[in-house]
């Protein structure tokens, strides 16, 4: 099963959501905003991935952080952040038989459906 992490009104959760659909995969939708932060595997992501791939440093909320912020970012402050504006994070975020993606690109959807099929 696929779960998709995202805030509804987002335009590449959007592209997602409709693709999959568009697509017959059934997954499980989890907004940021609506279903809260506390279930959201945020820390797994960044001590995974790191903060530099699962922050999105060309959202409107990373230009408001201040320069500081900026400047000493790392895993532990991209979680307080994270959590406290969750549109910080790139989206969508992908989590499916294992494996998690962050952004839509279809040939990396195509692919995460191959990997759950087998």
């Amino acid at each position: 099963m696929i779960t998709l992490y995202g805030i509804k009104n987002c335009d590449t959760v959007k592209k997602a959501r409709k693709w999959l659909e568009n697509n017959g995969v059934e997954y499980r939708f989890h907004d940021f905003r609506e279903d809260g932060m506390e279930s959201v595997p945020l820390q797994k992501w960044l001590d995974q991935f790191g903060w530099e791939s699962v922050l999105n440093r060309r959202s409107t909320s990373w230009r408001a952080l201040t320069d500081d912020q900026k400047e000493q970012m790392d895993n532990a402050l991209a979680l307080a952040l994270g959590k406290e504006t969750p549109t910080l994070i790139k989206r969508p975020v992908t989590e499916s038989a294992g494996e998690t993606r962050f952004g839509f690109k279809e040939k990396e959807f195509l692919e995460l459906l191959a990997k759950g099929k087998n």
